[in-house]
């Protein structure tokens, strides 16, 4: 184990810093009853990999050196050169057990490490290139879960990113005031007039109004970019979820472009919710022919 690793309390592990969410309370779904019983397991051990380090990195309180040092446990745990962390251990263990390899999780606990050491993002490339790490590799894992062509990549990594993006506009104000993080590339809230503190108010100004809706057009661009990717994959199953998926995120953009989320709701009620993705799955049921 690294110098660094150690200097995280060992009993505790990055459960320390745990914010007691839920794939549940996500914004969209995680491994959902459309996902067959055998790839469950694998991508839940995935998502609470992710949960704790995502808690790790934004916990309001910590001290980075302490961030820093419990995701360094987490690698060491996924590396087998530690036991320390739960679940690190797990995760390593259902990637065994599927013949997969860590790179995956790797990348995203990059941007988790990002997370603790950058807090503004100087223009879109910059976004995208931490999307890179924070949202494209949980797309590629499923789909390497569940054998699919990595020809899918492109299309999986275009969605991933537009569905971080949408996260980010909805919780824009929040994360500013609770972690001082921005995520709206400078160089977009420049050209529309717009500050940082701006972020702080009841009520998004004009010219932050303007940037977010250019960033949720971006989103929308992406989405389209990944429009065809339900249909083209193999597991019928796996392609309802992201059918659904796709429709949610489409529904999001479009509302961030009307919507002030510094003051009006953005996120879907939970039977909106299911009413959206349950049409959108069935669609590509349908498309595909027969029953899932």
């Amino acid at each position: 184990m690294t110098a660094l690793a150690e200097q995280a309390p060992r009993a505790a592990g990055a459960a320390a810093l745990a914010s007691g969410k839920g794939h549940k309370d996500e914004n969209f779904p995680v491994a959902s009853l459309l996902i067959r019983p055998e790839h469950r397991a694998p991508i839940m051990a995935f998502y609470r990999f992710a949960r704790a380090a995502d808690d790790v990195a934004d916990h309001p309180t910590a001290a980075p050196v302490e961030k820093l040092a419990r995701l360094e446990a987490m690698r060491a745990g996924l590396t087998g050169e530690s036991d320390a962390d739960p679940a690190a251990a797990a995760l390593r263990a259902a990637l065994a057990g599927r013949g997969l390899d860590a790179g995956h999780a790797l990348d995203l606990l990059e941007a988790f490490r990002r997370d603790v050491t950058v807090n503004r993002y100087a223009d879109w490339d910059a976004l995208i290139d931490y999307c890179r790490y924070s949202a494209m590799p949980v797309g590629r894992f499923v789909l390497d879960v569940h054998g699919e062509d990595r020809a899918l990549w492109p299309a999986s990594d275009a969605l991933c990113a537009a569905l971080q993006i949408i996260n980010h506009l909805q919780d824009c104000g929040k994360d500013y005031r609770a972690i001082d993080r921005v995520y709206l590339p400078a160089d977009r809230l420049a050209a529309h007039g717009a500050t940082v503190d701006m972020l702080a108010a009841p009520r998004a100004a004009p010219a932050l109004k303007a940037a977010i809706g250019e960033a949720a057009g971006e989103a929308e661009a992406l989405l389209a970019r990944s429009a065809g990717f339900a249909h083209a994959i193999a597991d019928r199953r796996l392609g309802m979820e992201v059918a659904a998926i796709q429709r949610l995120a489409e529904s999001l953009a479009a509302r961030l472009r009307r919507r002030d989320p510094l003051a009006e709701k953005v996120h879907h009620g939970r039977m909106e919710a299911l009413m959206i993705a349950g049409r959108a799955a069935l669609g590509r049921m349908i498309a595909r022919g027969g029953r899932a």
